[in-house]
């Protein structure tokens, strides 16, 4: 794997360094860079360059193209992604179904399906679609991304409620079968990197609000996940924003929480669930009770204006299933965080780009970890083509 390092083997560490910016530069412009552009790029001579494009197209990361334009002497050869062997598989767990997603390296995908289980039968159910998968797909797979609600460090799941799972080893169970690195991916997260990865130069800090069942948050800086060192970054949907007569009652047992007034069960009603289809959640939007979209809204921008006021991001992104509120619940937002706040800006609140699926995080953080590159918003929009 290029983003791993080799400890003290300082010139194997330097090679790899090199790879991964070799391979970057191809992933930014596919179709059109060259070993010279490469050399350019990097500072490495000619001769490097060819030797890293060499072992690039030898693992099949990437390919030859067309001969680029003519500058007067020879023409060069153009490098694309190889998208014809390694696949990234992408696994979005839910607690009624699975979507399962493989990706090709230049973002497009080659399969698509779901699970469906019961609470009795989802390990089963789970463990045997990743074997389906290893057994039609082995040999191929570069790494797997595993999209869940809940806490994660990458290996376990630390806390799930919607799953119900506690400390359950969920990496090293799918590598024994799969045979290819896992990594585990809080699904705000997940959410949170895909939406930065839409930008061409992503900067600055960015805040990003899960809104559906639940309430998570997560902040990106430069395009890249600011994680906490618990790994509890962006768990606001317990945090009291709302006191006295006002404050309702929340499933965790406290009053006035946040999800209490902002989750969609709080402000659309008993029936909404995060299984809905998008015009379902819209018709339940179109008949909701205006007081609880307003409390919503109120409780949603203190949150916001006190996080705004404390990270100064470029802006606020509502993801999620509540960018089917439509613009209505948008602009109460907005008007309830613009009341002026000494020593503050106004920070800009949107709805999260509607071209982004779930799954396109979770691949991407997958091939970042295996590859330590990202691609660029064409080819994760591609990532994201899937009803996923």
């Amino acid at each position: 794997m290029l983003s791993t390092d080799d400890g003290f083997d300082t010139q194997a560490s330097v090679r790899r360094a090199n790879l991964r910016r070799a391979l970057q530069l191809v992933f930014r412009n596919p179709g059109t860079q060259t070993r010279a552009g490469i050399a350019r790029a990097t500072g490495l001579t000619a001769a490097t360059a060819s030797s890293l494009v060499a072992e690039l197209i030898e693992n099949r990361l990437i390919i030859e193209g067309e001969q680029a334009a003519s500058t007067g002497g020879k023409r060069a050869t153009t490098l694309s992604v190889d998208a014809s062997h390694h696949l990234i598989l992408v696994l979005v767990i839910q607690p009624r179904h699975v979507d399962i997603a493989l990706v090709a390296l230049d973002g497009t995908e080659v399969d698509i399906r779901r699970v469906s289980y019961s609470v009795e039968n989802r390990d089963l159910a789970l463990d045997e679609a990743v074997s389906a998968v290893a057994e039609e797909f082995r040999g191929r797979l570069l790494a797997a991304g595993v999209q869940l609600p809940g806490t994660t460090d990458g290996r376990s799941v630390l806390e799930s409620v919607q799953l119900k799972w506690e400390d359950v080893p969920l990496a090293e169970r799918f590598e024994r079968v799969l045979g290819a690195p896992v990594l585990l991916i809080n699904d705000v997260d997940a959410e949170a990197i895909a939406e930065a990865g839409m930008e061409e130069w992503p900067s600055g800090y960015r805040l990003f609000i899960h809104l559906g069942g639940g309430v998570g948050a997560a902040v990106t800086l430069d395009g890249e996940l600011a994680p906490g060192p618990r790994d509890r970054a962006g768990e606001i949907g317990h945090v009291q924003v709302v006191f006295g007569e006002a404050a309702r009652a929340c499933r965790c047992g406290q009053r006035g929480c946040l999800e209490s007034a902002a989750a969609l069960g709080a402000m659309l009603g008993e029936e909404f669930s995060d299984a809905m289809d998008a015009p379902e959640i819209r018709e339940l939007a179109a008949q909701a009770d205006e007081e609880h979209l307003d409390e919503g809204a109120r409780a949603l921008a203190r949150a916001v204006k006190l996080i705004g006021a404390l990270l100064d991001p470029i802006e606020v992104v509502i993801g999620g299933p509540a960018t089917q509120l439509g613009p209505r619940f948008l602009d109460r937002v907005r008007r309830e965080t613009e009341y002026p706040a000494r020593g503050t800006a106004q920070v800009p609140v949107r709805y999260a780009d509607p071209r982004v699926s779930l799954a396109a995080g979770a691949a991407q953080a997958a091939l970042t970890a295996a590859l330590g590159v990202r691609w660029n918003p064409e080819q994760l929009r591609a990532a994201s083509a899937s009803s996923l």
